[in-house]
């Protein structure tokens, strides 16, 4: 299996150029929706978050108010590293399970076919905003960071979330720079332009990859 590590900061739009490879044939694992449902009320995460940040963070339907978290954390870079202290080894565990699967699936004596048989090696994403941070980039083949103007993100924040110009600059300023991403970076996707642009710069990069995959295919 082939995996990419998909990141970039907040608003880049790393989940668009997700959908787009999901629908090239890239089996996608998204970390940060992982992140969510392992803090659904009742889980082992829940808990951790409720005893490190208290009640007041549990909302209707004992739900974590993830509103009311954002605020916290992003406005305290202690409280911060504390949620990743508690959700990032949670994540990788998962994530690693999932993955598991996807081999597994992709396996000649997992997917029933006659010896013989090829089986066509899979291409896999994690998308994650903490990719670098997490540990998870050391798990991947290579490295792709999506990026964009600061102030398309400010923008992309304040309409799809309705957040309010103030608390879009916290979050954009709680995480580590772009350029800190790019440089550790095999792929970078810029995404200034139109989604037909976003497409593509993402089709572009996967026929190099098919290439590059086809070439290791034959030389073996």
């Amino acid at each position: 299996m082939y995996l990419i590590g998909l990141t970039g900061n907040i608003a880049t739009g790393k989940s668009s150029v997700a959908r787009i490879l999901q629908g090239l044939g890239a089996h996608v694992v998204d970390a940060d929706k992982l992140a969510h449902r392992l803090m659904e009320p009742g889980t082992e995460v829940w808990q951790q978050v409720v005893d490190a940040f208290g009640e007041e963070m549990v909302g209707p339907g004992d739900r974590i108010d993830r509103s009311r978290l954002g605020a916290l954390v992003f406005s305290d870079p202690k409280a911060l590293r504390r949620l990743e202290e508690i959700v990032h080894p949670a994540v990788l565990t998962e994530t690693e399970r999932i993955l598991m699967g996807i081999e597994q699936a992709h396996d000649p004596e997992e997917s029933g076919l006659q010896q013989g048989e090829e089986v066509p090696g899979p291409v896999a994403v994690v998308e994650a905003i903490k990719l670098i941070e997490s540990g998870l980039a050391e798990r991947c083949d290579s490295v792709w960071v999506v990026t964009c103007a600061r102030d398309l993100q400010v923008q992309r924040l304040m309409e799809n979330r309705g957040l309010s110009r103030a608390e879009v600059l916290l979050r954009i300023e709680a995480q580590p720079s772009q350029e800190q991403k790019v440089e550790l970076a095999d792929v970078v996707i810029e995404n200034d332009g139109s989604r037909e642009d976003l497409r593509e710069r993402v089709e572009r990069e996967w026929e190099r990859l098919q290439a590059l995959l086809s070439s290791s295919d034959n030389l073996t």
